[in-house]
């Protein structure tokens, strides 16, 4: 990809080293209207990734669950997708936010504790607005 193509519709990342990120790789060849992408975690003590197919729906979804965390509180994003899904708790298990990955097909869920910096949300609306803006009209109904 060049640098001009948008890659990371979300990068949520910490001075730990632990980071949650949904990158997106490019059109599904398979169907026109969707996006291939991936979830990526990475911590000092496990990293993984696992496939996601992105549609309008749920970049829409996506700028659905910025409008709730902008309003204070805690987000599902893709819960009754099939596939991976993004919770986001504002305030988690150890009282600060927390990403939380699951993955139905292989049954694993991941809890990432991190606290995003203070600007974390208008940084992801600008980043939905590219990842939109250059994608969408390559993508068909």
């Amino acid at each position: 990809m060049s640098a001009s193509v948008p890659e990371e519709l979300v990068s949520l990342a910490d001075d730990e080293g632990n980071s949650v990120a949904v990158v997106v790789l490019g059109r599904l060849p398979a169907w026109s209207g969707g996006l291939r992408a991936e979830i990526v975690v990475r911590t000092p003590f496990v990293s993984g990734r696992t496939d996601l197919v992105l549609s309008v729906s749920k970049l829409n979804a996506w700028a659905e669950a910025l409008n709730g965390l902008e309003a204070g509180e805690d987000v599902a994003w893709m819960e009754w997708d099939r596939g991976p899904s993004v919770r986001i708790q504002l305030t988690g298990e150890r009282d600060c936010p927390e990403v939380v990955v699951e993955d139905d097909s292989s049954m694993v869920t991941v809890r990432v504790p991190l606290v995003p910096p203070d600007d974390w949300i208008a940084e992801h609306r600008r980043r939905l607005r590219q990842v939109v803006d250059h994608w969408v009209p390559l993508l068909s109904a």
